[in-house]
């Protein structure tokens, strides 16, 4: 009974480990800074608990505790149901919003994370009651590494090349490059637009890419990400200073028009380049 309360708590102390290492607040400000934090902190310690238990459990053959630690772990399923909840409100307060295909993603992956630390939990518990420190330690290790793995996908640099691009006006239409984005007649507006925004050009490396590109989500993340890394110039009811996307029929190649508040071309590159692929946005016509 020693060993598997030993090992419970080991279990419990990797798997906590593990959502902590796997929570990151960064640009896009989700978790927030404290109590988003502790909710998620909450639900690890709960999904470090339930895999931990498990071994103990069939050693002891208890299986009636393994129904409930069952059907105890699908209650994680309405996490993603808070998360989207959550931040469909809260996008309603942005001035550029998220969109609900980014917003599902999220939700997606916080839900997935809970499963990962159950995993963690139930094997760090497994290698406690069989082997030894030497043994355990390595064996974690290698679990943070898959888990760091698992929650990283690709992002839009590895699927796109993006380059600065000109803005200009012909008449009262706006381009970026030869794409055309919007109307703008009024001269303040157009004066605006020319001294606080820059273009990009996002231009697919294979067929593929281009349907994904083509989904508004993912068109939409990639405005949300710019805005909260570099700021925005706009308030609300200011249709004309609103970041656009628009997509070149002929190539597939899509135009970016941002107004942030840090104009730094480089830096803006690096955003974009950074945003991640939506798993809704993946498509694949050409498997060859």
């Amino acid at each position: 009974m020693a060993l598997y309360a030993q090992a419970i708590l080991f279990g419990i102390g990797c798997g906590v480990t593990i959502r902590l290492f796997m929570m990151r607040t960064d640009y896009r400000q989700y978790p927030t800074y404290l109590h988003g934090k502790i909710v998620h902190v909450s639900l690890g310690v709960i999904a470090a608990g339930l895999g931990s238990i498990f071994m103990p459990a069939i050693l002891m053959k208890d299986y009636t505790a393994i129904t409930f630690l069952t059907l105890a772990a699908t209650q994680f399923r309405d996490v993603r149901t808070m998360e989207r909840n959550t931040l469909l409100q809260l996008d309603t307060f942005e001035l550029v919003p998220r969109g609900k295909t980014y917003i599902e993603g999220i939700a997606i992956a916080f839900e997935s994370r809970n499963y990962l630390v159950i995993f963690a939990s139930l094997v760090s518990t497994s290698v406690y009651i069989y082997g030894n420190w030497l043994v355990t330690i390595p064996v974690v290790l290698t679990i943070a590494l898959i888990c760091r793995k698992l929650m990283s996908g690709k992002r839009l640099r590895d699927i796109c090349v993006i380059h600065a691009a000109p803005i200009k006006f012909i008449n009262a239409g706006l381009y970026v490059d030869n794409i055309y984005m919007m109307n703008i007649g009024h001269p303040d507006r157009q004066h605006e637009v020319m001294e606080f925004g820059l273009g990009f050009v996002v231009s697919p490396k294979n067929f593929n890419t281009r349907h994904s590109l083509a989904n508004l989500g993912q068109r939409q993340a990639i405005l949300h990400d710019t805005a909260a890394a570099l700021g925005i110039y706009r308030d609300s009811g200011t249709p004309s200073l609103s970041p656009l996307i628009k997509r070149d029929l002929q190539g597939g190649r899509v135009g970016v028009f941002i107004l942030p508040q840090i104009r730094n071309t480089q830096r803006a590159i690096e955003v974009i380049g950074s945003v991640p692929v939506l798993e809704n946005a993946i498509k694949m016509p050409d498997t060859n």
